[in-house]
């Protein structure tokens, strides 16, 4: 791989403003990616809820794969000067530096140049930030399969075979409307649902350091269209929680579960419904393929140490069919925030130790 080659490619697919509510810059993007490729291989396009993505492979027919190389190309909102690449040192300064156009270039120049015995699939969608469900679950829904998928989130070429789960529901309370002078009278819905949060939060409290545990954001409040001198009669939060495999209050529960679990720690007047459950992600740490990934990392110098991730990523969906995928990347900082950036040190290396791992497949 020439490195500057590389950074001039990866300038310009930052340059993207590939964010959920613009489709055609989705598009540009997966386009743009696809063309890196190059000609000579099966393109399989999917499309749902507006949002494209693609399967790459050899050969007329898609195959069960041996290994699927999985990459996001779609980013969060950002400022207009996050979307013109800025290169300071050995980090290259943008928006999806790290998360994660980079990895994805380079897993799409991998899968171009590696020759395995065994069918390899480059799986490109552009939903990730907002779900994955439009994408690789998609995908999954119309007959993808395969026994290993590298997932290439950020990982500075480490391994995350652990990720928590994630739900959200909505706390409602329910109170009785009057006159904000005469308060006697009615019965503030906003009291009794920041006493339900107030209980959840003393169940799961706010992490004030790395905690692998069950986490609550309460991440939205609203009422309903009440005026300044009235007394809501209405409240809800929305609430999003991140759980490890370990909590057996969410994992492996419906949603009706979660919600009567949820129920029994708020107060009377309140109802709670929760939208989702999707369950944690694990990957066998003693694999072959594991074992084989973090070789080729050990190989470019680095440790290829095994990690757990607090946050969500599309390895859930193969998870939770029985298929083992890690999340392994390349390394940066500043993940959706202001001064995100990719560490350019790390892009020749995952490049080869894909290279190598693909080899051995």
């Amino acid at each position: 791989m020439d490195v500057d080659e590389f950074v001039a490619a990866a300038e310009d697919l930052l340059a993207i403003r590939s964010t959920a509510d613009r489709p055609r810059e989705l598009v540009r993007a997966l386009e743009f990616v696809l063309d890196a490729v190059g000609p000579g291989y099966t393109i399989e396009r999917f499309e749902a809820g507006g949002k494209p993505s693609a399967l790459v492979y050899r050969g007329d027919a898609r195959p069960h794969f041996r290994v699927i190389l999985n990459g996001h190309l779609d980013v969060v909102p950002g400022t207009d000067d996050q979307f013109r690449p800025r290169r300071a040192g050995d980090r290259l300064h943008a928006r999806g530096a790290q998360d994660m156009k980079l990895s994805a270039l380079a897993q799409a120049m991998a899968f171009r140049d590696a020759t395995p015995a065994a069918p390899v699939g480059l799986q490109l969608v552009t939903d990730e930030e907002v779900g994955g469900h439009h994408g690789t679950r998609h995908q999954l829904a119309h007959g993808v399969t395969a026994d290993f998928v590298v997932v290439g989130e950020h990982s500075a070429l480490r391994l995350v075979t652990e990720s928590k789960g994630l739900l959200t529901a909505r706390v409602t309370a329910h109170g009785r409307t009057a006159h904000s002078a005469y308060q006697w009278l009615g019965d503030n819905a906003i009291h009794t649902l920041t006493r339900a949060i107030d209980a959840i939060l003393a169940a799961y409290p706010v992490a004030t350091e790395v905690a692998w545990r069950t986490t609550v954001t309460v991440a939205r409040l609203v009422t309903g269209d009440t005026a300044l001198n009235q007394v809501p009669a209405e409240a809800t939060a929305w609430l999003d929680i991140r759980f490890p495999s370990e909590d057996k209050d969410f994992t492996d529960r419906t949603p009706d579960e979660v919600a009567e679990h949820l129920t029994a720690l708020c107060p009377d007047k309140t109802t709670v419904h929760v939208d989702r459950v999707e369950p944690p992600h694990h990957a066998d740490p003693d694999s072959p393929d594991v074992h084989t990934l973090r070789a080729a990392a050990q190989a470019e110098g680095y440790s290829g140490a095994l990690l757990r991730k607090y946050g969500a990523a599309d390895s859930r969906f193969y998870s939770a069919r029985g298929i083992d995928a890690v999340i392994f990347g390349i390394g940066g900082d500043g993940q959706h925030g202001p001064d995100e950036y990719a560490d350019l040190t790390t892009i020749a290396p995952y490049y080869r130790a894909l290279m190598r791992y693909l080899a051995a497949r």
